[in-house]
């Protein structure tokens, strides 16, 4: 089962769907998030977010925010982001 993600910036949604692994920089360190992730909330430093979806990774980047997890749904909210290979 794919991972559904979804990237919101403060004033637009910047892209939403499925992947099969996010990557994020967490103020802890590095994340890895793969379907069947336990629940997570954390606060992300600024830098790139990576998302592994359509055969290839994409990137953008996030002046900071927070990543959430929660049955295989993972939400990132920043107050900018950059969409990068991302698209809209």
């Amino acid at each position: 089962m794919p991972l559904t993600v979804e990237l919101v910036a403060a004033d637009r949604r910047v892209w939403q769907g499925e992947a099969s692994q996010v990557s994020a920089r967490s103020i802890d360190g590095e994340l890895g998030i793969l379907p069947g992730h336990q629940p997570l909330l954390c606060v992300l430093a600024e830098g790139e977010v990576r998302v592994n979806a359509e055969g290839g990774w994409r990137s953008a980047t996030i002046d900071g925010g927070f990543l959430s997890v929660d049955h295989d749904r993972v939400t990132i909210i920043a107050e900018s982001v950059d969409a990068g290979s991302l698209g809209s």
